[in-house]
């Protein structure tokens, strides 16, 4: 699958697990139980431990049907490394222009963070292929429509408080997938290892 396969697939999946969690023993297994209940679409974060080992696993493990990226990413270093474990999409909480051309020199889908519309437009000319409004919970699903009004042209995913309860306000008003966190890898679900709890919640 090529650049714009990836990306079509998340678009059609419509959402992205945001994998944090603090024990890399526990990476692969949520990374396993999320996507069988569907979710294809896997952020491994940079802030757990053994991220790295754990997109390779995953990448062996899930083949092709998932598509493992890699979150959190602060510099181009991780960024290659982590496309070169075998990372199919690279996300970043904030803007940094070198990591967009790593990922663009390696054809890999690269979805910054921004938060004002400056930001976002910056982003998307330096060539991110979705950007990341973050933190979501701060500006809600109407920010979405007021700014998709004078930029239609751009793509954009909320992450930070989307849950349940308000992805499909956010699909609504012009998000093309979402990023869940916390309300998808539920901590207790984890550290108690109820993975086909945590199935039925990614199934949800």
């Amino acid at each position: 699958m090529n650049k714009e396969g990836y990306i079509q697939a998340i678009i059609d999946t419509g959402i992205v697990a945001v994998i944090r969690v603090n024990n890399a023993a526990e990476l692969l297994e949520t990374a396993i139980a999320l996507h069988k209940g569907g979710v294809r679409a896997l952020e491994i974060t940079m802030t757990s431990p053994g991220a790295l080992a754990a997109i390779s696993k995953a990448v062996q493990k899930l083949g092709e049907d998932a598509i493992i990226g890699v979150g959190s990413v602060l510099d181009p270093e991780t960024a290659r490394a982590a496309i070169l474990a075998g990372a199919k999409f690279v996300v970043s909480p904030v803007l940094h222009t070198e990591v967009i051309k790593v990922c663009r020199r390696y054809s890999v889908p690269c979805i910054p963070g921004a938060f004002t519309p400056t930001e976002i437009l910056r982003a998307w000319e330096a060539g991110a292929d979705v950007v990341k409004v973050f933190p979501a919970t701060k500006l809600g699903p109407s920010f979405f429509k007021d700014v998709l009004g004078p930029l239609p042209q751009v793509r954009l995913t909320p992450t930070g408080g989307v849950n349940l309860e308000n992805t499909g306000e956010f699909i609504r008003a012009g998000a093309c997938f979402v990023g869940v966190g916390s309300a998808l890898v539920d901590k207790k679900l984890v550290a108690g290892k109820k993975w086909e709890e945590l199935s039925a919640l990614a199934a949800k």
